[in-house]
C-alpha cells in the first residue's frame, strides 16, 4: 500500500483530505485522549499516522481520490473492545483506577518497585554487611556468598521468566515477583528475632588493666555463622522476585511508549533503581547508629568496633512496602490502551545475519511454545553484537557488584570511619554519580536520536573514560598507626602479619586477644584495647559522651611526664588524599553508570522485537553468571588477603578487624583495570561487528507488522520511522 509522504518537515503531516474512521470502533477513551495531540516522530523521515491521531490535524495526499479509497479499503482499525484493557483486579475495575492506566502510571509503580529492590539488595545489604559479619561471626567470602545468592537465584529463574513471561501477562509476572521480593526481605530480618540478644562487652566490663579478664569461651565460640543460610535464602527470594522487574518491566515500558521516548522512560526506571541503593546507604547508615537491641542500655558508642547497629529495621520496612506495591502492579492489563500505534510504527534495527535466519522471529506465532525455545537461543547466539554486549555487561557488573558490596568497607578502612559513617559517605557518592549517570545516559540517547551503532560508540566512550579514572587507586590513605599491629610499642615498623600485642608496659595486665575494643591514645596511636594500652580507669567525656581511659602506662603524655589517656574508638584519619580519592571514585561511578542505559537500549534494538524480553533474560544470565555472582566472592576473597588483624574467638578465626590500606587499594586497582580493559574491548568488537538493516528495507520491516497479521488485534500497517 502506498504511504503518504511527510511534506511539512519534522513533525507535521499536511494533506488536503481528512480520514473518515466512522466504520471503525476505537477503544473507549482512546480517541479523546489522542485528539488534539499531533503525531511527533522526532525524525525527518516518513511516519505512519494512527487512526486515533486522525483528529489531530487534517491529512491529505497529492492524489486525494486514490489515497482516500486505499485508506478506506486497506486500513481496518481493529477494535479492542473484546480485549479487557481496564486497570483492576478481576471484575473490580473502578473508574478512578483508570487514571493510572497509562504509561506514566506504570512507570511510577515500577519505579517504586525498582527503588525498593535497589534499596534492599544493593543498599541495605551492602550497608549492614560489616554489622552482620560481626553479629554472626562471618568472614568476607561468606558475606560475599550471601550477596551472590541474589544473582544465583536470578540465573535459575531468568530463562523461564523471560521466555514465558515475555509472551504472557507481564504485569502479573511483575506483581507476583515484587511480592516474592517482599517476602525475601522479611525473611532476611528474621535472624534478629530468632537469636539471643547481642551482648557487647564494653571496656567498662572487660579490658582494663588489672580488671576482670575472664571471657566465657563456650558462649563466644558458639557458632552463629550457620545463619548465613537463612540470609542466603532471603537473598534467593530477592533474586527470584526481581527477575521479572529488569526483563519484563523494561520491555513492558518499551512496548507501551513511543520508540524515541523509550530510552527516557527506561532511564527514569533505572535511575529509581540507582537511587534505591543510595537511599539504602543513607537510611541504613542512620539505622546503624541505633543499637541492634532497641531499648537496651549500652555503654559503648557506634564508633566502637564491637557495636552492632539495628541492621534489621530496613528489611522489615522494605518488605512491607514491597507487599503493598505489588497490589497495584497486579491490576494492570497485559498492554496499555492505545499502545497499538507505537508497535506498528516501530522500525527494526536488529542485527542482520548473513543466512537471513533473523527473519524467523518475524513470525507472530514465534516464541509462543516451548519448541521455539532452542531456536530463540540459537538466533541470539548467532548475533555477535548481542553476545559482545552481554560480555561487556558482565565485566561492568563484576566491578559494580564488588564495589557496591565492599565500597563502604573500603571507605571505612581508608578513612578510619565507623560503619555508619562509611555507609553515609558511599551514599553521597552514589546519589549524584550513579543516579545522575543513569538518567543522563538515557537522556543523551534521546537527545541526539542515536541509532544502535551510535549508542554502542557512546558506551565505548564512557568505558574508556572510567578506565582512565580508575588509575586513582594507585594512591591510598596510610593506615592509622596501631601498636602491636602496624608498629611496635616502641614506634618501630612491624612486618605485615607479625602481631606483637604484648610489651613491657602491659605485660602484667593479663590482656586477652578475644577482647578487641580499640582506643585512640593521646599520642595519636591506636591500641588493641584499653588493657593493651595499660589503662587503669574509665570515665565518660561529658563533652562528646565518649568513654575516656585514664592512667594508660603504654601512652606517654605529650607535654607532661607520666601516663597518658585514650578515647574509645578509632583515631580520626587526616588523609591528605581523601578529597582526590573521593573525586575520582565519583568519576568512575558516574561513567560506569552513564553507559548502563545506552547498553540496555542497544541490546533491545539489536535483536528482533519478539525476542526482546528473552534477549534481556539471556543477557542477565550471562551478566550474573560471569559478573554478579563471582564479583562479590572474588572481591571478598581479595579483601580478606589484605587483612592485618583477624578476630580471635578462643582460637577460632572470625571476621577481620583491620585491613592494610595499601594492599586493599592495590587489589582494587588490579581488578578495576582488568575488567575495564575487557569491557572496552567487548564494546569495541560489538561496534565493529554490528550490521544494521539495509536503508531501503528499514522503513517497512517492523517485526510486528511485516506480515499484516491480525491475530494480535493490530492494524496491518507497514511500520514507519521511529516515533
Amino acid at each position: 500500500m502506498a504511504m503518504p509522504q511527510n511534506s511539512t518537515g519534522e513533525n507535521g503531516f499536511c494533506f488536503t483530505q481528512t480520514l473518515d474512521f466512522s466504520h471503525s470502533h476505537p477503544p473507549p477513551g482512546e480517541a479523546s485522549r489522542a485528539c488534539g495531540t499531533p503525531l511527533s516522530n522526532g525524525t525527518a523521515s516518513s511516519g505512519v499516522p494512527s487512526p486515533s491521531d486522525s483528529c489531530a490535524e487534517p491529512l491529505c495526499s497529492t492524489t486525494p481520490g486514490e489515497e482516500e479509497t486505499q485508506f478506506h479499503e486497506g486500513i481496518k482499525y481493529v477494535s479492542t473492545e473484546q480485549e479487557d484493557l481496564a486497570c483492576g483486579w478481576g471484575g473490580f475495575t473502578p473508574g478512578c483506577l483508570q487514571l493510572f492506566n497509562t504509561s506514566k502510571g506504570v512507570l511510577f509503580f515500577l519505579c517504586v518497585a525498582s527503588f525498593l529492590q535497589g534499596m534492599t539488595v544493593n543498599g541495605f545489604i551492602n550497608t549492614v554487611i560489616t554489622s552482620i559479619e560481626r553479629r554472626f561471626d562471618l568472614r568476607s567470602y561468606q558475606s560475599g556468598l550471601i550477596a551472590s545468592s541474589y544473582d544465583i537465584a536470578a540465573c535459575v529463574c531468568l530463562t523461564f521468566v523471560s521466555y514465558f513471561g515475555g509472551n504472557g501477562h507481564k504485569p502479573r509476572w511483575l506483581g507476583w515477583g515484587v511480592l516474592v521480593m517482599g517476602l525475601g526481605s522479611l525473611l532476611f530480618a528474621l535472624p534478629h528475632f530468632t537469636t539471643g540478644p547481642y551482648e557487647a562487652r564494653s571496656a567498662v566490663e572487660v579490658g582494663i588493666c588489672g580488671g576482670n579478664q575472664s571471657l566465657p569461651c563456650a558462649q563466644a565460640a558458639s557458632s552463629l555463622s550457620s545463619y548465613r543460610f537463612m540470609f542466603m535464602l532471603g537473598q534467593f527470594l530477592h533474586g527470584m522476585g526481581a527477575t521479572p522487574l529488569y526483563t519484563l518491566g523494561v520491555t513492558y515500558l518499551d512496548e507501551n511508549v513511543k520508540t524515541n521516548y523509550s530510552p527516557v522512560y527506561i532511564a527514569v526506571f533505572y535511575t529509581a533503581a540507582i537511587l534505591g541503593p543510595a537511599a539504602g546507604y543513607l537510611v541504613g547508615g542512620m539505622f546503624l547508629n541505633i543499637y541492634t537491641e532497641i531499648g537496651r542500655e549500652i555503654d559503648i558508642t557506634p564508633e566502637n568496633t564491637l557495636w552492632v547497629g539495628a541492621w534489621w529495621i530496613g528489611f522489615l520496612g522494605a518488605g512491607a512496602a514491597s507487599l503493598l506495591i505489588s497490589i497495584p502492579i497486579l491490576g494492570y492489563p497485559h498492554r496499555l490502551p492505545g499502545s497499538q500505534r507505537y508497535t506498528v510504527m516501530r522500525v527494526s534495527e536488529a542485527h542482520q545475519l548473513k543466512d537471513g535466519s533473523h527473519k524467523k522471529a518475524s513470525d507472530p506465532d514465534f516464541g509462543k511454545t516451548v519448541k521455539d525455545l532452542p531456536r530463540s537461543v540459537l538466533l541470539l547466539l548467532k548475533n555477535p553484537t548481542f553476545i559482545f554486549l552481554c560480555l561487556a555487561g558482565a565485566t561492568e557488573a563484576t566491578l559494580i557488584a564488588g564495589m557496591s558490596t565492599f565500597g563502604p568497607k573500603f571507605l571505612e578502612s581508608q578513612f578510619s570511619l565507623s560503619a555508619s559513617e562509611a555507609a553515609t559517605f558511599f551514599g553521597y557518592l552514589v546519589v549524584p554519580a550513579g543516579g545522575g549517570g543513569t538518567f543522563l545516559g538515557g537522556f543523551l540517547v534521546n537527545k541526539f536520536k542515536l541509532r544502535c551503532s551510535g549508542i554502542i560508540k557512546l558506551c565505548l566512550l564512557c568505558t574508556v573514560s572510567s578506565l582512565l579514572a580508575i588509575f586513582i587507586f594507585f594512591i591510598h590513605c596510610p593506615n592509622m598507626p596501631m601498636a602491636g599491629v602496624t608498629q611496635t610499642y616502641e614506634g618501630s615498623a612491624l612486618p605485615s602479619g607479625h602481631l606483637n600485642l604484648t610489651a613491657a608496659c602491659n605485660a602484667d595486665c593479663g590482656c586477652l586477644r578475644e577482647t578487641y575494643s580499640p582506643v585512640c591514645g593521646s599520642d595519636d596511636i591506636m591500641y588493641y584495647s584499653p588493657c593493651h594500652a595499660g589503662c587503669k580507669e574509665v570515665s565518660k567525656n561529658l563533652r562528646n559522651g565518649k568513654k575516656v581511659c585514664l592512667r594508660c602506662s603504654c601512652i606517654d603524655k605529650t607535654l607532661l611526664p607520666g601516663p597518658g589517656d585514650a578515647e574509645a574508638g578509632k583515631c580520626t584519619s587526616s588523609c591528605a588524599k581523601r578529597s582526590l580519592l573521593l573525586l575520582f571514585m565519583f568519576v568512575v561511578i558516574l561513567f560506569t553508570f552513564l553507559s548502563s542505559i545506552p547498553a540496555l537500549t542497544a541490546t533491545l534494538r539489536c535483536v528482533s522485537d519478539r525476542q526482546r524480553s528473552f534477549a534481556l533474560g539471556i543477557q542477565w544470565i550471562v551478566v550474573r553468571t560471569l559478573g554478579g555472582i563471582p564479583g562479590p566472592i572474588a572481591f571478598g576473597s581479595m579483601i580478606d588477603k589484605s587483612c592485618l588483624l583477624w578476630q580471635d574467638q578462643c582460637g577460632e578465626q572470625g571476621s577481620c578487624y583491620v585491613y592494610q590500606n595499601s594492599a586493599m587499594s592495590r587489589y582494587t586497582l588490579i581488578a578495576g583495570l582488568v575488567y575495564k580493559v575487557l569491557g572496552t574491548t567487548f564494546f569495541l568488537i560489538a561496534c565493529l561487528l554490528y550490521k544494521p538493516p539495509p536503508p531501503e528495507s528499514a522503513a517497512g520491516s517492523s517485526d510486528a507488522s511485516e506480515h499484516g497479521n491480525h491475530q494480535e488485534h493490530k492494524p496491518s500497517l507497514p511500520a514507519g520511522e521511529d516515533i
